[in-house]
C-alpha cells in the first residue's frame, strides 16, 4: 500500500490491482471502503475487458476463451515501477497465467498524480508483441452519497452540465450483455436526480462521447466529487436494485462495453474495441475532481 499527499488530499493504493482505495480530504474520506455486504472493491481497473463477455466466451483466430467480467488485471498484483513525490506508476505484464485466457501480449500501467485538489489517473497500454492487441480498458470508482438518511429514498444529483437536456443511454438486458434498445433520460437543467429507485436498470451506459464532465452533488445540490475524462463512454451504476440502501454510486469512465446479446463473433470485432499495432502504445486516463475542497 503507498499513499500520495499533498496540502488538500491524501489518497492510498494497494498493489493488488494497482487499485486506489482511499480519497481523503478534511477528514471526509470519498471513496467507497468495500463493504462486501453491498460491494467488496474500491475503484478496480478493467482490463482487458470492460464488462462481460457474452457467455464469459471470445473468439480469436479459430480458438474459443473464457474470461470474466471486467478481465483480470483487478485482481492481479501490479509492480510498483516508478515513485516521486505526488507520482506513482504500477506495471502489470503479460505472462503464462494471462496468456493461457487472453492470447496477447501486452505491458499496462496505471498511474496515479496529485495536482491541487485533481487526482490525474493515468494508463498505458503497449504493445510488445508481434501481432495487434485488441483490448478494452475502464475505470470504475465508487463514491459515497453525501449526508445518506435512509428514511428517505433521496441520494442526491448528477449534474451533467446545464446545456444537455438529454441523454442516451442503454443498459444490460441480459446476462450482462446489452440489446439494441435505446432510452432516453431528460435531465432538469442538466441534473439527474439519484433515489433509492433510480438504478432499478442497474446501469446507465452513455456511449459515443456524450459525457464529458459529471459532478455529485448532496441532496442540496452542493458539488463534492466530479470525473473528467475523454473517454467515449461513461457508465454510472449502482447495486440499489438489490439494496435499497447501498451508500455509494459509482461513475465509470470507460475506453469499451460488454458485448450485445448473443454475440458470437470475433474478439477483434467487438463493439467499442482498442488497437494496438506492434510496438506501439495506447494513452489515456481520466481525473478526479474534489470539487469542495480548495486548492492551494
Amino acid at each position: 500500500m503507498k499513499t500520495l499527499s499533498n496540502d488538500v488530499v491524501s489518497i492510498q493504493i494497494a498493489d493488488s490491482g494497482a487499485e486506489l482505495v482511499s480519497i481523503c480530504a478534511n477528514g471526509t474520506e470519498y471513496l467507497w471502503q468495500a463493504d462486501p455486504k453491498f460491494w467488496a472493491r474500491h475503484s478496480p481497473v478493467l482490463f482487458p475487458l470492460v464488462g462481460r463477455v457474452w457467455n464469459n466466451e471470445y473468439r480469436h483466430e479459430g480458438k474459443t476463451y473464457s474470461l470474466g467480467q471486467h478481465g483480470f488485471a483487478r485482481d492481479m498484483e501490479f509492480q510498483l515501477t516508478y515513485e516521486e513525490e505526488n507520482a506513482l506508476i504500477y506495471t502489470l505484464e503479460s505472462n503464462e497465467e494471462t496468456l493461457k485466457v487472453y492470447p496477447f501480449k501486452f505491458v499496462f500501467e496505471v498511474g496515479y498524480r496529485l495536482k491541487g485538489n485533481h487526482i490525474e489517473v493515468m494508463w498505458s497500454v503497449q504493445n510488445p508483441g508481434d501481432e495487434n492487441l485488441y483490448f478494452q480498458i475502464g475505470a470504475h470508482p465508487a463514491f459515497y452519497y453525501r449526508d445518506l438518511d435512509l428514511a428517505t429514498q433521496e441520494r442526491g444529483f448528477l449534474d451533467f452540465g446545464k446545456k444537455i437536456s438529454t441523454l442516451e443511454y442503454i443498459s444490460p438486458a441480459e446476462k450482462g450483455c446489452v440489446s439494441d434498445k435505446r432510452r432516453e433520460l431528460f435531465l432538469n437543467e442538466g441534473l439527474m436526480e439519484l433515489t433509492s429507485q433510480t438504478f432499478d436498470c442497474d446501469t446507465y451506459i452513455f456511449d459515443n462521447s456524450q459525457v464529458k464532465k459529471v459532478t455529485l452533488l448532496d441532496k442540496e445540490k452542493n458539488p463534492y466529487i466530479s470525473i473528467e475524462c475523454n473517454s467515449p463512454l461513461l457508465a454510472v451504476w449502482s447495486p440499489s436494485a438489490a439494496h435499497p440502501d447501498v451508500p455509494f454510486v459509482c461513475l465509470e469512465p470507460w475506453y469499451g462495453r460488454c458485448d450485445k446479446v448473443g454475440f458470437n463473433g470475433e474478439f477483434k470485432d467487438r463493439e467499442w474495441m482498442q488497437c494496438i499495432a506492434p510496438d506501439k502504445s495506447f494513452t489515456a486516463g481520466y481525473t478526479i475532481i474534489l470539487e469542495d475542497v480548495k486548492a492551494k
